[in-house]
């Protein structure tokens, strides 16, 4: 599965593959709504539960965020813990989450 791949990759710190990032850039377009989980950035980490909107996914696949509190750091995929929360119903019920 192309996706299980996608997370594998992520999860092993390698830098994402130009496939990797279009596939990031359309699971998470610009306007798309996340909700934070967990970041792992100590010093100055976004709060857990902060919600926020995309801005742009870069070309190494991070997506830079403008979050409700003012913040403007952007999520590193397989680093980060989020979820979209404007997604499609499905993703919704299923809880899709990147990590």
């Amino acid at each position: 599965m192309k996706i299980k791949k996608v997370l594998i990759e992520l999860r092993e710190g390698r830098i994402p593959g130009r496939e990797m990032v279009e596939l990031i850039k359309m699971q998470y377009p610009a306007g798309s709504r996340i909700e934070l989980h967990s970041m792992d950035d100590p010093l100055s980490p976004v709060p857990a539960g902060t919600k926020g909107t995309v801005l742009f996914v870069d070309d190494a696949g991070q997506l830079h965020m403008r979050w409700d509190n003012g913040r403007t750091l952007a999520l590193v995929p397989g680093v980060a813990r989020f979820i979209r929360i404007n997604g499609a119903k499905k993703d919704k019920e299923k809880g899709v989450e990147a990590r």
